[in-house]
């Protein structure tokens, strides 16, 4: 379980997070949502490590992660898939994932060369594409690369921060359907942001509703009422 107390975040003297707390429920998937611009990747980035936070609790099963570099979260089983893919352009879609298989031998950097099977049964093209660059990859291709990336570590909580934004409408459908396998029968636990009310509704055991950097509701999935949606995520 994934655990946030009264976390806070600053850009300089901007006050960007305002007392977070909410918990990721083990082998549960639970949605971040709220508007563009209300702080829902600066969360993300801050239980990551990407940014300087302050908080009384930030803690993954039970470890403090407070205290642990960005570099490290990963090795207690957190995968990371922020917005905009960010794969290595010039590297092939293999390269891409060896990228992100584990260091079992950290003083001699010895990295596993094996990529998972399971990887290339979740996401098909990425095998028939395997010796592409990923550059030349289409923007879903990408997408399902970078999660593939994510899950060669086999994490058992998997973080994606709008998979779905910009993508065709089939490859959003496959995105889903293999967040869902993921989720549901495999007991993956998912913190995921997403816009999509569709997919939300789909997707979420929980939600988190974030405006002007506050949590405004959280609850299940069936809390999530029109009201709500209506005042916080209408444009």
């Amino acid at each position: 379980m994934l655990v946030v107390e009264k976390l806070n975040q600053f850009y300089g003297q901007s006050h960007i997070l305002h007392d977070i707390s909410f918990t990721v429920p083990e082998k549960q998937c639970t949605c971040i949502i709220g508007r563009n611009g209300v702080g829902k990747t600066t969360l993300l980035k801050s239980i990551m490590g990407q940014v300087t936070i302050t908080a009384d609790t930030l803690s993954y099963n039970q470890q403090n992660l407070l205290t642990t570099k960005a570099e490290k979260r990963a090795y207690q089983g957190i995968a990371y898939v922020p917005q905009g893919r960010q794969i290595f352009p010039l590297l092939t879609v293999e390269e891409n994932l060896r990228v992100g298989l584990p260091v079992h031998n950290y003083r001699e950097k010895k990295r596993n060369s094996t990529i998972p099977d399971f990887i290339y049964q979740l996401f098909p093209v990425l095998y028939n594409m395997k010796h592409r660059r990923g550059g030349d990859l289409s923007g879903g291709q990408q997408q399902q690369l970078a999660i593939g990336r994510a899950l060669v570590m086999s994490p058992s909580l998997l973080i994606l921060d709008e998979p779905t934004e910009g993508i065709q409408p089939n490859i959003v459908d496959d995105i889903t359907k293999v967040i869902r396998q993921l989720n549901r029968e495999w007991g993956l636990t998912v913190l995921i942001v997403e816009q999509k009310l569709h997919l939300i509704n789909s997707l979420a055991d929980h939600f988190v509703l974030i405006e002007r950097g506050t949590c405004v509701a959280k609850g299940t999935g069936q809390q999530l009422t029109t009201e709500l949606i209506n005042t916080y995520l209408s444009v």
